[in-house]
């Protein structure tokens, strides 16, 4: 149960925080957002609030910000049509009912003959309740906020400046590019929020405890030891202390370390072990924990410095990838991701920071496996509007239409394989 609170909350924050980004910067630029959804598939739960459906659906497998301008903006009421117009005090029509309906009282029965829905916002057809021979066109205007009622279900109609082909290139390319933006946001203030909480890694080569069997316990070295210098070479750092002593198998060593204010000197002899290569290395029997220290301005720095090199390692990775040294087995998708998740929920002594640390791992990996230049990716969309700022004007939308299509379903056959490995890897 540990896990999968864990894994719901790491996958949920990631997958909110990416959708919000696209959601706050199409709000900005006017663009209408039709449904906010976290997951795929079945929706779950759902909530109208305003003008947007926010769902959450049944597979953890992503989430979406459905803009105005996917769908809906494709009907068009061809002449001949027999609608209902509920309208209001001005005669504005406010409701366009696409199925007669006994529950609406005083409707306004009428064939269209002519409307715009997108621009001009107007009906025009023959009032069913004009007896005359030659029945005479009315035409209604259309109220910005109008809905049309299909099977009972309500949608808000979009005026054409509220949709997102309508914005400039720069507006719709931010709405885009948010959602990745997001992503690194996010990861910088979990590091930033690791940094205030958990304090500052100072890697200080100070002793964390002694082994009852090794060397450094006849040595006479204790636990909260500070290394301070081996041989008279000055030691700052941990990893200079364990490159020391690998560094010296079975040779002597002068040991000065800080103990309670003091300075205290012993020689010390690691002792000789073979490694998984079967290279002789020292040990002397001792256990390190990254001692941390309170700077909350230092974290600021930690967090920047964190989220460039993890964007730097994922990229290194994806190089390999690119390049065939890593192979596509080494990928991971959602049942990874869990698995991971659970050893490390498991098996971390303090899993709180460990997870956190995770999450923000994942969401720069999120962020940039969403920027890459592949279809139906945010990187593939914006590569489209690179092209449309380049040609000035944009590139036909059934062709791009059609070619994210096919991104969809490469990116599907890719997540297939990916969960198979995943499933080989853990379960069998």
């Amino acid at each position: 149960m540990q896990t999968v609170i864990a894994f719901i909350i790491i996958f949920g924050s990631l997958v909110f925080f990416h959708e919000l980004g696209h959601f706050i910067f199409a709000k900005r630029a006017g663009i209408m957002v039709r449904e906010f959804a976290i997951g795929m598939g079945p929706k779950i739960f759902s909530m109208m609030k305003g003008e947007t459906l926010y769902t959450i659906r049944l597979l953890p497998i992503g989430g979406y910000v459905r803009m105005a301008g996917d769908d809906f903006e494709s009907l068009e009421l061809q002449p001949g049509y027999r609608v209902a117009l509920v309208t209001d005090e001005d005669n504005v029509v406010k409701k366009i009912i696409l199925n007669q309906n006994n529950q609406y009282p005083n409707v306004i029965f009428l064939e269209v003959e002519r409307a715009d829905l997108n621009k001009g916002l107007w009906i025009e057809g023959y009032d069913e309740d004009d007896e005359s021979e030659y029945p005479r066109i009315v035409r209604y205007e259309v109220a910005r906020d109008a809905i049309i009622v299909e099977n009972g279900k309500e949608t808000l109609i979009a005026p054409y400046d509220r949709q997102f082909n309508s914005k400039t290139v720069g507006q719709r390319s931010m709405a885009i590019f948010a959602g990745p933006l997001f992503n690194f946001i996010l990861a910088f203030f979990i590091f930033l929020t690791i940094g205030f909480f958990q304090g500052i890694p100072t890697y200080e080569p100070v002793i964390t405890e002694v082994s009852d069997d090794g060397p450094a316990k006849n040595a006479g070295m204790l636990a909260g030891d500070l290394v301070t210098s081996i041989n008279g070479n000055t030691i700052t750092t941990w990893q200079e202390l364990s490159d020391t002593i690998r560094e010296n198998p079975g040779n002597q060593l002068d040991f000065t370390v800080e103990r309670n204010g003091e300075e205290v000197s012993f020689p010390l002899t690691p002792k000789i072990i073979k490694d998984e290569e079967g290279n002789k290395v020292g040990l002397i029997g001792v256990i390190y924990q990254t001692p941390y220290k309170k700077a909350p301005l230092e974290a600021f720095g930690l967090a920047a410095e964190q989220t460039y090199e993890w964007s730097t390692r994922i990229f290194e990775l994806l190089g390999q990838l690119v390049t065939g040294q890593l192979s596509i087995e080494s990928l991971s998708g959602p049942v990874g991701i869990y698995k991971t998740t659970e050893q490390i929920a498991e098996g971390a002594e303090n899993p709180v920071f460990v997870l956190m640390h995770w999450a923000a791992i994942l969401s720069i990996n999120l962020g940039i496996m969403n920027l890459l230049p592949l279809p139906a990716l945010d990187g593939g969309r914006l590569l489209f509007f690179g092209v449309e700022a380049l040609r000035g004007k944009p590139v036909d939308r059934q062709k791009e239409g059609l070619v994210h299509f096919v991104g969809i379903v490469l990116l599907m056959i890719l997540m297939v394989v990916v969960t198979w490995n995943d499933i080989q890897r853990f379960f069998f």
